[in-house]
């Protein structure tokens, strides 16, 4: 056997696209057009850069206890990791160890059948209806976990808390882990649900709502045994994953948070300007309830869209993939963004 025979050999996630093109309107990786606020903004320019020679808080112990505050939460019921998606990555590690199938959605975020490749779990991924929407008793079976976003990643639908509760119910022997990176765009978190149902636990990132993608900070909030077992599971892997200056902003944007909450009301209203322009050009959608649109037109080929709009300088989401390759999806960049993007999808059409 060559050395080459003992590499691991994965298919890995397909981040968006990363474009160097100047002037581009990039609707696709579903960032928030807005800066993240003042106080944030003074947190840099205040930072001590002295402290760089020294190692992290190894679990961001004052920024956790602002975020425990924010939520009304202990601060042992909250988990603090590289992104959202090393806090996922470490969420499947700790809570889907059983022998039977870890189950989430076929049309859902799709990082998800890639850390069950990566770590060899067994998993099985249950077919949305043909409204897209996630039926519930689906999820009553025997499982080694549950997982899906709310709303759902990339149709944007939302399931009330009563929906979530019910499958918690029905699966007291599992832990259902509610992703909820979009929560904040018009959507009932299901924090309330917590203290009462031990074998939930919640995700949430500082990239979308609170515009801090570039730092790459994400949340789990859950009991004191879960939280607890995620950062054994951290420091067996890495125990400074959140750097110095990561801590400070984010400590900042929770103190931001009204300005922040202002922002996410006006990505709301463009979004709902969005989908009334769209629908009378003859597209057609989920109700979305995130920062982004799942839109498809009868007449059109999605594919060729997404190169129209690529030739016009607007980046939006092409998934190449079954039942959803004639959809795209379209984050909601500010108004005047999305002005000009019905224009130029105008002019297409």
């Amino acid at each position: 056997m060559s050395w080459q025979d003992k590499l691991r050999n994965v298919e890995p996630y397909q981040a968006g696209e990363q474009p160097k093109i100047q002037n581009l309107i990039k609707l696709n990786t579903n960032e928030n057009p807005y800066a993240p606020g003042e106080k944030v903004k003074q947190a840099i320019l205040n930072f001590n850069a002295d402290v760089l020679p020294l190692y992290p808080n190894p679990d961001a112990d004052e920024l956790k206890h602002s975020l425990a505050l924010y939520h009304g939460l202990q601060d042992n019921q909250v988990f603090l990791g590289n992104g959202s998606d090393e806090v996922l990555a470490l969420t499947f590690l700790t809570c889907f160890n059983g022998k039977a199938p870890v189950l989430f959605p076929d049309i859902s975020y799709s990082f998800y059948p890639v850390y069950c490749e990566l770590y060899g779990m067994n998993y099985q991924m249950i077919p949305l209806n043909e409204q897209f929407e996630i039926v519930k008793e689906d999820y009553y079976q025997e499982n080694s976990g549950i997982i899906f976003p709310n709303p759902n990643a990339p149709t944007g639908l939302l399931v009330t808390t009563d929906f979530i509760e019910d499958i918690l119910k029905h699966n007291s022997e599992s832990i259902v882990v509610i992703d909820e990176a979009y929560i904040d765009f018009g959507g009932e978190s299901a924090m309330k649900l917590l203290n009462q149902y031990p074998n939930l636990l919640i995700t949430q990132t500082f990239s979308k709502f609170r515009s801090l993608a570039g730092i790459r900070l994400g949340v789990a909030l859950g009991n004191q045994e879960i939280i607890s077992k995620l950062y054994d599971v951290k420091n067996s892997f890495n125990s400074y994953p959140i750097d110095s200056l990561a801590q400070v902003i984010g400590k900042a944007s929770i103190e931001d948070s009204v300005y922040i909450r202002e922002n996410a009301q006006k990505i709301i209203e463009t979004r709902e300007y969005t989908k009334k322009e769209l629908k009378a050009l003859g597209f057609v959608m989920p109700d979305s309830y995130a920062n982004f649109i799942f839109v498809s037109h009868p007449n059109y080929d999605a594919k060729e869209l997404f190169g129209l709009l690529r030739e016009r300088g607007i980046l939006v989401r092409y998934f190449d993939k079954p039942r959803i390759n004639q959809y795209l999806r379209i984050t909601i960049g500010t108004q005047a963004q999305m002005e000009t993007f019905i224009q130029v999808m105008k002019d297409i059409l």
